[in-house]
């Protein structure tokens, strides 16, 4: 679904009033939020999804895949370019990312690309998922907004011809 000039603007304009304009100016990173919800389900710590932030916030265009330096990652989350290494070799033996080497023109390598076909296809499942059971109970909200109440009795305020004193 691709969302409107108008839909694009009235979503950052509700990103603005929650995180402040300077804030958002200075930018965002999008990663889906069944990922954060299922990433037990995914395999994934907090170490893990860190990481996994840090490599989506370079990503700005799907034809152009993030390639930060481990570097430049474990010096923004404060820990050991090892551990970096190590948890994105674990999360490619996982199949969630895959790594893609880059050269550079006058020879030598440069950062490797990293490729989410693994973590999308693994959490596309949770996605449908979590969209069935939002469409289910807003057919079921549906349903009970359509049903009709009874109608209380008529009362006459005009006494009827039965009624005695």
């Amino acid at each position: 679904m691709k969302m409107t000039k108008k839909e694009q603007r009235e979503s950052l304009q509700r990103n603005e009033a929650k995180w402040s304009e300077d804030l958002m100016a200075a930018g965002w990173t999008v990663l889906p939020s069944v990922i954060l919800e299922r990433q037990k389900g995914l395999g994934l710590d907090a170490l893990d999804l860190n990481i996994l932030l840090h490599l989506a916030s370079y990503w700005w265009y799907s034809d152009n895949p993030p390639h930060p330096s481990k570097r430049a990652i474990a010096e923004r989350m404060n820990v050991n370019v090892s551990t970096i290494r190590k948890r994105i070799a674990r999360m490619e033996a996982d199949g969630l990312i895959r790594r893609q080497a880059r050269f550079k023109p006058k020879g030598g390598q440069d950062t490797n690309f990293y490729h989410f076909d693994g973590l999308i296809k693994e959490a596309t499942p949770y996605a449908q998922e979590v969209v069935e059971v939002r469409r289910r109970r807003n057919a079921e909200d549906g349903d009970r907004r359509r049903r009709r109440r009874p109608k209380p009795p008529k009362l006459s305020l005009v006494p009827s011809p039965t009624d005695t004193d």
